[in-house]
């Protein structure tokens, strides 16, 4: 398992204890003996049959993270998820079109490369179909990194380059979510190996907590999980979360596709940024399970 800087203790210490229960063997890469870890792989000397991917950088091709898990990979190490299709589905200028041709909501977008003619400019009916503000964001960015939230025109465009270089940039009308009992109604929905779990997530103060099953009922939130499935059927992930709201008129939104390295700080570490306790430990399960089967299955794991 590679380690990433907002996975706290407590989601490898639930996956560790899990893979004891089950008789695997764990091993925690991180950053002090990653080199290492990737020599002894790239010769032969260690051979990890499933690596849950949590820390590499799809943007840096030189990050060791990233040449580590492609390494895995042909190394015919289970990756959770493969680097290939992980690096397609978190392209969020590639994942796009693809959004709207299977008929899932998604923000207003046009995708503007770095690289562009000079003196281009968006044209009057872009302009009316962004709105204003509007959002810029980096195709391969996360953790609000290269994030615009307040754009007017393609002259912001340099703000988002500025601090997170790219190769393509999404242009997106700005959805703001309904508010219920003083809250946006916004979801964080985690899909883990079939498994979907919904969490609120505040978009404005980022606190989660669990969506009860009073509330599932009340607003509807099967539809929130079927967009989520749809999601997994056409990327063919079997690990990520994505961000969904609902607007106004009752629609559900997709904001942010796929995370396909999940934040999961918790709740017991940050009580103000972290994912529930019962989230986190339901997920480690399952990823455990889901390498028990793996481990048994190969092929019917990929």
């Amino acid at each position: 398992m590679t380690h990433k800087l907002d996975t706290d203790d407590y989601f490898i210490h639930r996956i560790q204890r899990l893979c004891a229960e089950a008789g695997l063997n764990f091993f925690l890469i991180e950053p002090a003996w990653v080199d290492l870890f990737y020599e002894h792989l790239q010769h032969g000397r260690v051979w990890p049959r499933v690596l849950l991917n949590m820390h590499s950088e799809h943007h840096q091709p030189e990050d060791i993270y990233h040449r580590l898990v492609q390494l895995a990979a042909a190394k015919n190490s289970q990756v959770i998820d493969p680097p290939d299709r992980a690096q397609a589905a978190f392209d969020k200028s590639r994942l796009h079109p693809h959004l709207v041709g299977a008929g899932i909501s998604v923000p207003w977008t046009l995708v503007v490369p770095r690289e562009r003619p000079e003196g281009w400019k968006l044209s009057a009916e872009e302009h009316a179909a962004l709105g204003q503000p509007f959002i810029i964001k980096p195709a391969m960015g996360y953790g609000r990194k290269g994030l615009v939230l307040d754009a007017k025109s393609e002259a912001d465009l340099h703000r988002s380059i500025a601090s997170w270089p790219d190769h393509n940039y999404l242009f997106q009308r700005r959805v703001v979510p309904r508010e219920r009992e003083g809250a946006p109604v916004y979801f964080r929905a985690y899909f883990v190996f079939g498994s979907v779990w919904l969490s609120w997530w505040n978009c404005y103060t980022d606190r989660y907590r669990m969506v009860t099953e009073e509330e599932r009922r009340e607003l509807k939130l099967d539809r929130v999980e079927e967009i989520i499935r749809r999601i997994a059927a056409l990327t063919g992930m079997n690990f990520f979360s994505s961000e969904i709201a609902q607007a106004e008129d009752g629609e559900f939104v997709v904001i942010d596709y796929v995370n396909d390295q999940c934040h999961l700080l918790s709740q017991s570490a940050s009580p103000q940024l972290g994912v529930p306790n019962e989230l986190i430990s339901a997920i480690a399960k399952k990823i455990v399970e889901a390498v028990q089967a793996a481990i048994r299955h190969p092929a019917a794991a990929s």
